[in-house]
């Protein structure tokens, strides 16, 4: 792809009405339709959190996540709702998203660890970026997940 990233991070009071539209349509796109997983997407956490779109020229949100502050999932910081839009994945976009989440997570929270639910048959993918498996698989929305943290 020709096409780059450009990086957003915003508190949620931040986001624009179609910034928000965008996100919520790309989870929903793929937790609740691809993923055939019927659950309650707003779970107050967003209100709280730093939104970070990976958006391409062509104006697309392409990647995101959620960037949890101490306290709000776990006793140290958290990334959540990671997701790449379908038609961009396998071009790496999910390793360059999460590289720049955890940059940012630290930087905004001045945290020593981050720690994340991950799906369970992504165990390998945050691996490689320096997670640790932490305690046994468990049921999260019907989906096998692992906890992970990843230290400074």
């Amino acid at each position: 792809m020709s096409l780059s990233l450009h990086w957003t991070c915003k508190k949620f009071d931040e986001l624009s009405t179609s910034e928000l539209y965008a996100i919520m349509k790309l989870r929903s796109e793929v937790f609740v339709v691809e993923q055939n997983c019927v659950y309650l997407d707003a779970d107050d956490k967003d209100s709280d959190s730093y939104h970070l779109c990976g958006v391409m020229d062509n104006n697309q949100l392409v990647a995101y996540t959620r960037l949890m502050p101490p306290g709000s999932s776990y006793p140290d910081a958290s990334i959540g709702r990671v997701v790449t839009a379908t038609a961009y994945r396998k071009e790496g976009y999910g390793k360059i998203l999460m590289q720049e989440s955890i940059r940012r997570c630290f930087e905004l929270f001045d945290t020593p660890s981050i720690t994340i639910g991950a799906q369970q048959y992504l165990l390998k993918f945050y691996s490689e970026l320096g997670f640790h498996k932490k305690g046994d698989s468990y049921l999260e929305d019907g989906i096998p997940h692992i906890k992970m943290t990843l230290i400074k």
